[in-house]
């Protein structure tokens, strides 16, 4: 039993290292998670994701809990602690764990994170929330931020922007996503898949308005995917899965992918279509690289470039583009279900500053468009300011741009636009919106 209780104890000081790196040093929960799954048991994995995930989920919630419970806040040099009660906080609150191991474990973990002396501290919260579990309930709490577990200038943006939808964009935020699947119709079509996926246990649902797209009941490891290798298949949303239709690409276009990584997108624009001339650009040359294995994977073939759209000068050739995807760089606010970190990252004045960043991009591709061309406008955001504005404002300074309706059965109505939002039809939030150049007169 000590070994188990000390693997236990590593497993939740090394979450709570984790949690720490991202609520109080802004990493990424992406960059700092697979150095730690690293070297785990298979089993042990699924938990410690949970433990990470969760956490950060629900931490500003538990911040709330611990304000009441501590007798004095903690010092700025304990936020591995902070993290601690967190990843503790969240195995009562959600996980079926017994209480008691919980709590034994958690408290083993101090002093692995340095902090033996607050054993009694951790024992104390822990214990006196499984006497009041009312504390957790998110019902009985006034203030916004604990109540909706995100910050409040946040809180604030939303319920300006979709006055109607607010508090269900929050609760979708704090459920966890599905685990949703493109099928590739080069090897064969959804129900195809959908079969193979049930001998071997695996049930799936169709994704609401898309041909392709399987909704998994339960998320999977990749490697147990049916012909995932031989690339039968690919892990995407399906929201992501609109913007292929929705660009339209027929045989023998010149396609610009302007933002591709990690590449789900430009592999669903050559899945759908043959004889495309795409380029696949990105000025992140560690996420250009997942775009290339992408296209291995699935035996794709695309010309790629690293460089930086807003320099055409480093990188085009001078011939315009018959469609061109923007993929824009966003906040992320439409997947923080899936990126729970982006509560905790994200700041009030990023956005300005995206959305400059935004039509930057957006004026310098719409140069390399060829008349006639469409372009499609896409973030995963749902903040107006980067998604109905941006257009607007553009449309406002190009005559020769005009909005295409899109006559669709999902969305919410924004501006130009369509935006999906979180946890619709089990989808993440999206903005879309189809430009075309009229031709010169």
């Amino acid at each position: 039993m000590a070994a188990e209780a000390s693997s236990g104890a590593r497993l939740r000081a090394r979450a709570a290292q984790v949690v720490a790196a991202v609520a109080s040093d802004g990493a990424s929960l992406a960059t700092r998670l697979p150095g730690a799954l690293a070297g785990l048991p298979p089993a042990e994995r699924g938990l410690m994701q949970q433990l990470c995930y969760g956490s950060l989920r629900f931490g500003l919630r538990y911040r709330a809990v611990l304000a009441r419970l501590l007798s004095r806040p903690l010092k700025a040099r304990d936020a591995d602690l902070e993290a601690l009660l967190w990843v503790g906080l969240y195995q009562i609150d959600a996980l079926n764990l017994p209480s008691h191991a919980a709590v034994h474990e958690t408290v083993a973990a101090c002093p692995m994170i340095g902090k033996g002396w607050a054993r009694g501290l951790v024992n104390g919260v822990l214990r006196g929330v499984l006497r009041e579990p009312d504390m957790l309930d998110a019902q009985r709490m006034t203030d916004p931020v604990a109540r909706h577990a995100h910050p409040a200038w946040f809180i604030d943006q939303v319920r300006r922007d979709w006055p109607e939808h607010w508090e269900a964009i929050l609760a979708a935020n704090n459920r966890q996503a599905p685990m949703t699947l493109r099928v590739n119709r080069r090897h064969m079509d959804r129900a195809a898949y959908a079969e193979l996926l049930e001998a071997q246990g695996m049930s799936s649902r169709p994704a609401p308005h898309t041909d392709l797209g399987l909704i998994l009941e339960r998320p999977t490891a990749v490697d147990q995917l049916p012909g995932f290798a031989e690339g039968w298949a690919s892990v995407q949303d399906s929201a992501a899965q609109l913007a292929a239709p929705l660009l339209d690409a027929a045989p023998g276009m010149r396609v610009l992918d302007a933002c591709a990584a990690p590449g789900g997108k430009t592999a669903h624009l050559l899945e759908r279509t043959d004889d495309l001339d795409l380029l696949a650009l990105d000025v992140d040359p560690d996420r250009l690289r997942r775009v290339t294995e992408t296209l291995e994977r699935l035996g794709l073939t695309a010309r790629t470039g690293c460089a930086d759209l807003a320099r055409p000068q480093d990188w085009h050739d001078g011939r315009p583009f018959d469609r061109i995807l923007l993929d824009a760089p966003c906040s992320a606010t439409g997947v923080i279900r899936r990126h729970p970190d982006i509560k905790l990252l994200r700041r009030p004045d990023d956005i300005p500053a995206l959305a400059a960043r935004q039509r930057e991009l957006l004026e310098t591709a719409w140069g390399l468009l060829a008349p006639g061309g469409v372009l499609l406008y896409a973030t995963c955001s749902i903040l107006r300011a980067e998604n109905q504005h941006v257009i607007d404002t553009f449309l406002a300074d190009h005559r020769e741009a005009v909005a295409e309706h899109l006559d669709v059965p999902w969305g919410q109505p924004a501006g130009a636009g369509r935006q999906i939002l979180p946890g619709a039809d089990d989808a993440d939030g999206f903005f879309f919106a189809r430009l075309r150049r009229q031709p010169e007169p």
